[in-house]
């Protein structure tokens, strides 16, 4: 279900909810869009809509219902109590695939703990059944509290243990990055939006096997190389989770300790899919996380990737752009083919010469293509 509430993007947002369904692993078998001025606040889409999807489901026997929004609690009772079918907002959904990516212990640590807190607001969706009446001496109680109580202290209890764990392994990153800086090695971070190449790029830097595809998040845990750049030494190079459109404040909060990486680097190069029509919007969502976890400081390089791939227009050659204090700010390459490699390596080791590269490099800025 995706609803216009007269945004710009509305094609674009809808295709990668589309992707977002792939990537978990879902069969779809209908879209239903709408418009609307703004959510209703019982079912979010509208009574009229909720049935046009409620008979949907009836005919393709459907066993869930995917939101591109985030749904409060009351909301998402109320709309599989008339659906009666299970529904995952977009929070849910982004969850979901995060759970099925990590394979390290620390990313599935981080995972379960965004699964619980984000599920500790709705405890109450799986107990609706249980009535909470009044006790033979005026007490309220009943089976239904009784339930959500020890739900509730068992989230607690869990969270507990598992923010302890990832205590631990922040621990063994900050004993990491104390090394490096004696050292004096500089630190470079890849950020972007999911789907931008970051992973691919990293291989390429590099020379790694870290595993990448043309999915969404197909990647989450940070992975670190040292590599040489030729006039500038060994640098440490960081690819970090990808952001999106928003993004759970569950997960941010969860990743924090391994987004840590991105606030302590010396240099974050943001890496932009070129060929995407809505690349401005995906630079302000990543540069919205990037101020959430204190990192929009960090001097920024745009690297535009992918320039393989664009169509139409002007095509986009390898090479980069200086701003108007005659410093590297964006980058042109294509992480697939090698092509503007050769200018990113001399743009990281003019940077790490300076020690004072960009503040923030013009990403979106206007490009005729």
């Amino acid at each position: 279900m995706c609803l216009d509430f007269g945004d710009q993007g509305y094609d674009e947002a809808i295709e990668e909810f589309v992707r977002l369904a792939d990537s978990a692993g879902a069969r779809r078998r209908a879209l239903v869009r709408g418009r609307r001025g703004r959510p209703d606040p019982k079912f979010y889409c509208g009574s009229g809509k909720v049935a046009e999807i409620g008979l949907a489901v009836q005919e393709l026997n459907a066993g869930f219902v995917l939101f591109d929004h985030a749904l409060s609690p009351a909301q998402q009772r109320n709309l599989e109590k008339e659906l009666k079918a299970r529904v995952l907002d977009r929070t849910e959904l982004i969850l979901e695939i995060f759970a099925q990516r990590a394979q390290t212990n620390e990313g599935k640590l981080q995972v379960e703990l965004a699964q619980l807190q984000h599920a500790s607001t709705r405890l109450v969706r799986g107990w609706t059944h249980l009535e909470r009446q009044r006790g033979a001496l005026g007490k309220t109680g009943g089976p239904g509290e009784t339930q959500l109580e020890l739900d509730r202290r068992y989230i607690a209890r869990r969270v507990k243990v598992l923010r302890g764990k990832l205590e631990q392994f922040q621990h063994r990153r900050q004993v990491q990055r104390r090394a490096r800086s004696r050292r004096d090695v500089f630190s470079v971070s890849l950020v972007g939006y999911t789907n931008a190449g970051k992973s691919t790029l990293f291989n390429a830097l590099a020379k790694a096997q870290a595993y990448s595809a043309d999915q969404l998040f197909a990647t989450l845990d940070a992975t670190t190389r040292r590599i040489h750049v030729p006039n500038a030494g060994t640098v440490v190079l960081s690819d970090t989770v990808g952001f999106i459109r928003e993004l759970p404040h569950e997960l941010v909060a969860a990743f924090r300790a391994t987004l840590e990486e991105t606030v302590r680097a010396d240099l974050l190069l943001h890496v932009v899919d070129s060929a995407s029509p809505g690349r401005a919007q995906q630079v302000e969502e990543v540069n919205k996380v990037l101020a959430e976890i204190g990192a929009e400081a960090i001097p920024q390089i745009a690297v535009w990737n992918k320039i393989d791939l664009v169509k139409g227009g002007t095509a986009l050659a390898p090479g980069w752009e200086r701003d108007q204090y005659g410093r590297i700010s964006r980058v042109f390459v294509s992480a697939r083919t090698g092509a503007g490699l050769a200018e990113l390596r001399s743009a990281i080791a003019e940077a790490a010469r300076s020690g004072s590269p960009v503040r923030q490099a013009p990403a979106t800025e206007a490009i005729s293509l």
